[in-house]
């Protein structure tokens, strides 16, 4: 139990940390003139979204912990033709796809951090929030990385690089959107006050800070590699046995690399295809192949979100 605890700590302080360095060097950056280069923006993105890819690379170990071979080829056989529908959606119907996927993905990390947040209570001792202040904190914690990033007057300028089909993605009710947003966010802080819950406070405050100085493309690829992808992974160390016996021994770089191995294989297979269409596009390879790497991110998240709903539940109850 004192190992997972360290685990839970451990990776929250790292994700803090890593939040507050996007910011202090995004905001260093935007008061040169590289900070307005897409060459930065694109490499750290491509490295921080590469980095998160294995988080979800063992959800048939989650989804069916003890079972035959033959049902988990199946749940991979149904995963992977999830995520290739997605991704022929989403190439397809660029908007829509791109909306909906915007929606889940805002559910999935909201809720994620919750449940994180719960089980690092369990793991401490300490009393847990309360529903409705759970349930804001998990609509504030989602919304605020995803949808403002993307409502940024520089945005725009990114996504016509990357996709101008995509620019017009929030129509015209990108002011009611960020209303909605502000008003879960100034809520959420109001609860959590009253709760005296200072670290959510502070996590909430850094997402708001990391969605609003860093670059869009910046801010969303450091929350999804350093902060929701390494969440996540430590919450595995509870269910994968391997993991669990490292972490009893107290070694918690063990317990978190017990979980991290397992999705190598994913990640080099994502960075592979993404690579691979990339090529065959023939266009800016950099950009072509971020846009195809966030495509197959946003494609793995649709099963993934609904493999480990399971778990979030099970935490948040």
């Amino acid at each position: 139990m004192n190992g997972a605890k360290t685990v839970f700590n451990s990776v929250r302080k790292f994700s803090t940390l890593a939040v507050l360095f996007a910011i202090l060097i995004s905001g260093a950056l935007s008061l040169t003139s590289a900070g307005e280069s897409l060459g930065w923006q694109v490499g750290f993105a491509l490295l921080a979204l590469t980095l998160g890819i294995p988080h979800g690379a063992i959800d048939h170990l989650v989804a069916l912990p003890t079972t035959t071979k033959p049902k988990w080829f199946l749940l991979i056989f149904i995963y992977v033709a999830v995520s290739i529908m997605t991704v022929i959606a989403i190439l397809h119907w660029n908007k829509l796809g791109f909306q909906l996927v915007l929606i889940m993905s805002a559910l999935h990390f909201g809720f994620g951090d919750a449940a994180f947040i719960a089980e690092k209570d369990r793991l401490n001792l300490k009393s847990r929030m309360t529903f409705k202040t759970q349930t804001m904190f998990a609509i504030s914690s989602g919304t605020i990385p995803v949808f403002i990033p993307l409502l940024k007057g520089s945005t725009a300028r990114a996504l016509r690089e990357i996709n101008p089909l995509l620019i017009s993605w929030a129509a015209n009710v990108s002011s009611q959107i960020r209303f909605l947003v502000g008003f879960f966010f100034v809520a959420t802080l109001i609860l959590l006050l009253k709760e005296k819950r200072t670290q959510e406070i502070i996590d909430l405050v850094l997402l708001a800070g990391l969605a609003i100085i860093a670059p869009p493309l910046v801010a969303f690829a450091v929350y999804f590699g350093f902060w929701h992808a390494m969440r996540h992974t430590s919450r595995l160390t509870l269910i994968l046995p391997k993991a669990i016996k490292e972490a009893e021994r107290n070694n918690v770089k063990g317990s978190f690399i017990a979980v991290v191995i397992p999705g190598l294989p994913a990640l080099l297979g994502a960075v592979f295809v993404a690579l691979a269409i990339a090529l065959i596009d023939g266009k800016n390879i950099d950009v072509s192949y971020l846009w195809y790497l966030l495509v197959l991110v946003w494609a793995l998240t649709v099963p993934h979100m609904i493999v480990t709903s399971k778990i979030d539940q099970k935490a948040l109850a």
